[in-house]
């Protein structure tokens, strides 16, 4: 915050926050957004993700300052309604989850969001350092670095209820271990403490020596492969009746603000909840919510700038990135596995 006020005399200033997946880069970037110093800028949150589309981000940046669809397609047009949405304003803008590294569609973005008469204020958040460097302006990248064990191990005896329990000199080194097999990432961390809630002593000794561990899960160089084994150890404890409406929301895309009451209904009209004589489907589909929440599988997303009713009273879920790419290889093994049945 002390550099950005420092630097807010510019007329425009990118702060690019950089660091692996999952190690809470767009937490970071919302409580700046959310710092009372920006209550008096028009704000703007943009899920930028793989897919580099620049005027689909002109366009969600748009509805957000105006409140009002743009209906032009063309670039020309586009650009011009932009320019003068911007103009004479204090506006505050996250791009968050920027793949793109192209040097010439980054300068060409950087120009489209300055304008002469406005003090505009970009955070940038990106797993390269490359892209970092490549979008800054006057501010040097932010790097968050991992966590440290000790932080890890912390995070895991809060989500388990740690403190709690009556076996905790047995848990106690277990925990350790596990909370070394986190990679200093949050997210890892807080979806195995849930995880670890309801479990015994076997239980626990079971996640730290999983052979998910050593499964190469994945190859993106920004992504230490642990990352992606605690999610997956996380799901592969989940109720089987969670597990279908858990990979259902792969088909939501990244970045995609999911209406809780949307999900629900469509949860129901699949048949992937079951009622039971103590719980209707309603009340089930809610402790699922929780669940989900409760694992980070699901998160509190920026409340959407728009003047509708409708989405006002709405509540909203968001996945993270690696969550719904975990979701997407289950739901992906899953399209496999029901091709072979029917194939046979």
């Amino acid at each position: 915050m002390a550099s950005l006020l420092e630097a807010m005399s510019e007329k425009i200033v990118i702060l690019p926050i950089h660091g692996i997946g999952g190690i809470s880069k767009t937490t970071f970037a919302r409580l700046i957004y959310n710092d009372p110093k920006f209550n008096c800028y028009s704000q703007v949150w943009v899920h930028v993700s793989q897919r580099f589309d620049s005027n689909k981000i002109y366009k969600s940046i748009i509805l957000q300052l105006s409140g009002k669809e743009g209906l032009a397609n063309e670039c020309k047009m586009i650009h011009s309604r932009l320019k003068k949405l911007l103009c004479g304003k204090k506006i505050l803008i996250v791009l968050d989850d920027l793949w793109e590294d192209n040097q010439f569609l980054l300068l060409e973005l950087k120009d489209m969001l300055y304008h002469d008469d406005s003090n505009i204020t970009i955070l940038v958040t990106t797993r390269s350092e490359l892209i970092a460097e490549r979008i800054c302006t006057n501010l040097q990248p932010h790097k968050i670095l991992p966590l440290t064990n000790n932080m890890c191990w912390d995070l895991i005896k809060q989500r388990s209820g740690f403190k709690d329990r009556n076996d905790k000199e047995q848990l106690m080194g277990i925990g350790w271990e596990i909370a070394k097999k986190c990679g200093g990432v949050a997210l890892a961390a807080l979806s195995l403490g849930f995880t670890l809630r309801p479990m015994n002593f076997h239980e626990w000794m079971k996640v730290k020596d999983s052979d998910i561990w050593n499964e190469p899960v994945s190859k993106d160089l920004f992504l230490p492969n642990h990352v992606l084994a605690s999610l997956m150890l996380s799901y592969s404890y989940m109720s089987p009746c969670l597990k279908p409406c858990f990979t259902y929301c792969a088909t939501f895309p990244k970045g995609h603000n999911i209406v809780k009451d949307d999900l629900i209904y469509q949860w129901i009209a699949l048949d992937f909840v079951k009622p039971t004589k103590l719980l209707s489907n309603m009340e089930l589909c809610e402790r699922y919510i929780v669940q989900l929440l409760g694992l980070s599988f699901f998160q509190q997303p920026v409340s959407p700038k728009t003047s509708e009713a409708y989405y006002k009273q709405a509540t909203f879920f968001t996945m993270h990135d690696l969550v719904h790419d975990l979701a997407i290889s289950l739901l992906g093994n899953n399209i496999l596995d029901q091709s072979k049945q029917e194939a046979n």
